[in-house]
């Protein structure tokens, strides 16, 4: 009787043993997440997000991961620039696990080597460049420590994605320099805008200058070649005049009476010739007789004579 009572509490522990051992088997993996499973202390398989049964006794989680993409604070570290001044830098690393056997077996702890890793590169970058150009050259930094860490920790299955440098402090004597520095280039570039704000004026005011001369010129140009247009038509047409009236004398004197014409015309001309003399006290000398009309009227006669 005994020995049955000893042998059903025995199966009963027995069964309640199985039953936790399988209730412990079952495995419900969250989304974004990994969890690698080892049988008898050997790696088997990872599991993925969803429901999974185990074999009881012999399979056991043993890494959890987060596949979820996490910003990892690096710690403040001194670094040394190109121009032997100290400076403290720190930032921000973003990474996530890819491949979660690695992340298990690659390293003890991915996280732990990610951060050294970044603080050592960034010590070798900062060492590579002047004070002034690591202000400057944040980005190419930030590209650097990704390029170097991502290459780095490519076994541990971690991909790294982003490097921030969040800050970068500069001893107070070296900022005091620093900001003397920067004063003298605000007023040194002030200056150099001044000048080449006057030196743009003045151009404007030579080139306006230059610009009215030349239009001046153009002008007077212009102006003589119109007075000179007008004077040689003036010309033209009195010269045209002129051989009309001469062409139409010529006429007359071939017709009946036009000798005495001409020679009236003549005789008229020359009194108006000695009015004007008369109001002159200039003496002029002249082949003829001024005071005898008749003898100028002769010789205006003889010369028509003449030409017959």
């Amino acid at each position: 009787m005994i020995v049955a009572v000893l042998l059903y509490t025995l199966l009963g522990i027995t069964g309640l043993f199985f039953v936790i051992g399988f209730l412990r088997s079952i495995r419900i993996v969250p989304a974004q997440t990994a969890m690698v499973v080892e049988r008898l202390g050997k790696y088997k398989k990872t599991l993925s997000a969803g429901f999974h049964v185990l074999t009881p006794f012999l399979d056991r989680v043993r890494y959890h991961h987060s596949l979820k993409e996490r910003a990892i604070d690096v710690p403040s570290q001194r670094c040394i620039t190109k121009d032997n001044v100290r400076v403290e830098v720190n930032g921000i690393l973003y990474l996530k696990v890819v491949d979660p056997r690695l992340a298990s077996y690659g390293i003890e702890d991915y996280l732990v080597g990610v951060i050294q890793l970044a603080q050592t590169t960034m010590r070798s970058v900062i060492g590579k460049l002047a004070l002034d150009k690591t202000f400057e050259e944040r980005v190419a930094i930030n590209a650097q420590v990704v390029k170097s860490v991502d290459e780095a920790s490519e076994p541990w299955g971690v991909k790294v994605t982003r490097y921030e440098i969040k800050n970068i402090d500069v001893p107070k004597d070296i900022l005091h320099v620093m900001e003397v520095q920067m004063e003298a280039e605000r007023i040194k570039r002030a200056r150099i805008a001044e000048s080449e704000g006057k030196r743009e004026s003045r151009i404007n005011y030579s080139l306006g200058v230059m610009s009215e001369a030349i239009n001046k010129s153009e002008g007077e140009k212009q102006r003589l070649i119109n007075e000179a247009e007008g004077k040689a038509k003036e010309i033209e047409a009195i010269a045209k005049a002129t051989a009309q009236g001469i062409s139409r004398v010529a006429g007359a004197l071939d017709r009946e009476g036009g000798d005495d014409a001409i020679a009236l015309r003549v005789a008229d001309a020359y009194i108006n010739e000695l009015k004007k003399l008369a109001k002159t006290n200039t003496e002029i000398v002249l082949p003829l007789d001024l005071g005898d009309i008749k003898s100028v009227m002769r010789t205006v006669t003889q010369i028509l004579k003449t030409r017959e």
